[in-house]
C-alpha cells in the first residue's frame, strides 16, 4: 500500500474571469472549490487509478474536516492529525491569459502534533511506501524530514520525496527510492537552469551522485526525465489549454507510481504519467481524468542513454 503524508494540505479555490480592472467589480465564473495538498492529490489519483492508498497529514477548523470528509467519500483511509489553526485556503485565478497563484502559508503545528505524526508512523500497519509531499507548515522546520525518514530507515519503509525544500540535497543522504523534481526546485534548490537535455542528464547524474536511487524529473508542457542511475528515458507531453498548473506534478506522479511500482513497463509508467499530468492540467483542481487514454497514442518515449531496463 501507498501511504502519503500532507504536512500541510488545502483547500483550492480556481477561478476563471474574463480579466481584472482595478477599482472595478471583476465577475468571475467557473470558481471551484478542491480539497488539495500535493499527498492529498497523490492519493486521489492513485484511488482513481485503483491503486491501495491511505492519506496522512495535519488539518484544521472547516476547511481540514472538509478535506478529511472528501477523501473518506472517495473511500481513501485517513490517518489526520487534528491541529487548532484552519487548514489554509489558496487561490488560483486565470484571467483568460494569465495564471495567478496566492498561496497560503499553512497551520501552524505545534511540536505534541508532529510527534503524534511521528508516533503513528511508528506503529501504522502496512507501511509499505511513503511519499512525502509539499511545503512545511509554520512550527516545523526542515530537520523534521530527518525524524520521518529516519523512522522509515529503522522500519524499511521506501520513501518517495516530492518537496520544496532546500534541506533536500542532504535528505538524498537517505538514499530514497524516488525523488520527484521539476524544473524550477531544480533552480531554486540546485542552482542549475534546465534549458536542454544536456543539462537534464547533468542534473540527473548529480542527484543520483548525492543520493537519489531514481529520479522522476519534470518539467511541464516540455516533458519529464526518468533515470534510474543507469538509464535515462525521456517522454514528451500532450498539448493542452492550461487551466490550472496546480495538481499535475501531483498527478503525474501518482500515475507513475502506480505502473512503476507494480512492476509495468516503464513506457506505460512514462506515458501514463505525462498524459494523467497534461490532463490535470487542463483541468480545475484534478477534474474526472477522462482526457487521460486519448492522450497516451499521442506520446513517445525515446532512450536517452540505454540502461538495464529492457521494457522500452
Amino acid at each position: 500500500m501507498i501511504h502519503t503524508l500532507t504536512m500541510n494540505p488545502a483547500v483550492d479555490m480556481t477561478i476563471r474571469s474574463g480579466g481584472l480592472r482595478p477599482g472595478e467589480v471583476n465577475r468571475t465564473r467557473d470558481s471551484v472549490y478542491d480539497y488539495n495538498g500535493k499527498g492529498v492529490n497523490v492519493a486521489r489519483v492513485l484511488r482513481h487509478l485503483g491503486e491501495e492508498t491511505a492519506a496522512l497529514g495535519f488539518f484544521g477548523g472547516f476547511s481540514g474536516r472538509f478535506i478529511v470528509d472528501s477523501l473518506r467519500d472517495e473511500g481513501i483511509p485517513v490517518y489526520p492529525i487534528p491541529v487548532e489553526d484552519t487548514t489554509r485556503v489558496n487561490i488560483f485565478l486565470n484571467d483568460g491569459s494569465q495564471e495567478y497563484k496566492l498561496v497560503g502559508e499553512g497551520a501552524r503545528v505545534p511540536p505534541d502534533a508532529q510527534a503524534q505524526l511521528l508516533a503513528l508512523l511508528e506503529e501504522l500497519p502496512e507501511l509499505q511506501y511513503l511519499t512525502i509531499n509539499g511545503s512545511l507548515p509554520p512550527g516545523i522546520g526542515e530537520d523534521f524530514y530527518d525524524s520521518i525518514l529516519e523512522v522509515c530507515r529503522r522500519r524499511g519503509v521506501q520513501v518517495i520525496l516530492d518537496i520544496s525544500a532546500r534541506r533536500l540535497p542532504r535528505l538524498l543522504g537517505f538514499s530514497p527510492l524516488l525523488i520527484k523534481p521539476n524544473d524550477e526546485e531544480v533552480r531554486e534548490i540546485w542552482g542549475m537552469t534546465i534549458a536542454g537535455e544536456r543539462d537534464a542528464v547533468e542534473v540527473l547524474d548529480l542527484l543520483h551522485g548525492q543520493g537519489a536511487r531514481n529520479v522522476l524529473l519534470t518539467l511541464g508542457e516540455k516533458g519529464l526525465y526518468f533515470s534510474d542511475g543507469d538509464g535515462i528515458w525521456y517522454c514528451d507531453a500532450p498539448r493542452v489549454e492550461l487551466v490550472s498548473s496546480a495538481c499535475a506534478g501531483d498527478a503525474c506522479l501518482a500515475a507513475f507510481l502506480s505502473r512503476w511500482l507494480a512492476g509495468a513497463g516503464l513506457e506505460e509508467a512514462l506515458k501514463l504519467a505525462s498524459a494523467t499530468g497534461g490532463d490535470v492540467a487542463g483541468s480545475a483542481g484534478i477534474g474526472s481524468l477522462s482526457r487521460v487514454t486519448g492522450y497516451l497514442p499521442g506520446l513517445t518515449v525515446k532512450t536517452v542513454r540505454p540502461g538495464k531496463d529492457k521494457s522500452i
